[in-house]
């Protein structure tokens, strides 16, 4: 896939644009959107992000376009998963429903940001390194194991980070509208926003570490890399008040995102074997012998595990289910109970 600076430059250029009119059109006045809104721009977003994976594949052909559509699936599932814990983390600060858009939008800029250098760095990695694929594979192997099995029952209203700021920060009880910092009595204060945006902060990081050797076991190609991840975290604010009182229904989404994880663990594992060059494995041979999942397989398999994970989760909760967003009683019950991420 040939893309040409002139190409990274305006793709970053429109989704800056993108950020920043979501901004000024949505974000910079504090307000809970409405449903019809939220669903509105979620379509769009949706909608954009399939337009761009076809005409991947009319430029580029449908095997660069298969790799696309199977990392947004998957960073798509991964991201629904973040705004699970985002929601905790609102709920755990007590963030009034008006000033959360723009903790969400912080949030997404910081995830897009640290998944961007995650990406360079990744980049770089297979290109000089071909062994970094077994690395990979490992790690999504035990995030896998991780997701489906570990129970992440600290609070992360509560985290190390949280604490050290509030040590070392002086920090109002109460929020001032959706600023940051405050001047009171002409001294200096920060307020708990600058709380919810560092935990936001961590949790995109350990996010980052999740998402990116995921999609790099679908492709090799940097630039659907990043796009698959920016439209995967385009509309997520929007989607956040459009499904969230559907968010606690989806109790198979971790055993879900557990099973995707742990197939492209293989899948990389797999082709780490197939380009061997490590000496002490196979003499230094490749494994020509291991098989290459092809990406169409790639792309039914996560799509059916999507599907499948949500079905049951909706069968499970049946009867259980919010008919809108969660009130402030529910998100406080949310943060109590949710032991799982």
């Amino acid at each position: 896939m040939n893309v040409t600076p002139a190409v990274w430059l305006i793709t970053i250029a429109v989704t800056i644009a993108f950020f920043v009119y979501e901004f000024f059109a949505h974000v910079r006045k504090p307000h809970e959107p409405s449903i019809g809104e939220s669903a509105r721009w979620s379509a769009f977003y949706i909608g954009l992000a399939l337009l761009f994976g076809v005409g991947i594949g009319m430029v580029s052909g449908w095997g660069f376009g298969g790799e696309y559509f199977a990392g947004y699936l998957t960073e798509k599932a991964l991201s629904i998963d973040n705004l699970f814990v985002f929601l905790i983390v609102m709920s755990g600060f007590a963030v009034p429903k008006a000033y959360q858009q723009k903790v969400l939008m912080i949030g997404i800029i910081i995830a897009l940001v640290l998944r961007g250098i995650f990406i360079a760095v990744g980049a770089t990695l297979i290109d000089n390194f071909s062994w970094i694929f077994y690395i990979f594979g490992a790690l999504l192997l035990v995030l896998a194991y991780r997701q489906a099995f570990s129970s992440h029952e600290s609070d992360p209203a509560n985290g190390r980070a949280v604490r050290l700021a509030r040590r070392i920060l002086p920090i109002t009880d109460d929020y001032h509208r959706d600023r940051i910092a405050v001047r009171i009595d002409g001294k200096r204060f920060f307020t708990p926003m600058l709380l919810v945006i560092i935990a936001i902060g961590v949790i995109d990081l350990v996010f980052a570490v999740d998402s990116i050797p995921a999609i790099y076991g679908l492709t090799e190609e940097a630039y659907i890399v990043f796009t698959a991840n920016a439209f995967a975290l385009m509309g997520l604010r929007q989607l956040f008040f459009l499904i969230g009182g559907l968010l606690e229904r989806l109790v198979y989404l971790a055993q879900g995102l557990a099973v995707i994880l742990a197939f492209i663990g293989v899948k990389l594992v797999l082709h780490a074997m197939h380009v061997n060059e490590l000496p002490f494995i196979n003499a230094g041979e490749p494994m020509l012998w291991a098989p290459e999942i092809p990406i169409w397989f790639s792309l039914a398999f996560i799509g059916a595990t999507i599907a499948a994970a949500t079905v049951a989760s909706l069968a499970k909760t049946r009867g259980q289910g919010h008919a809108g967003p969660p009130t402030a009683e529910d998100e406080r019950e949310i943060a109590d109970a949710t032991t799982d991420r």
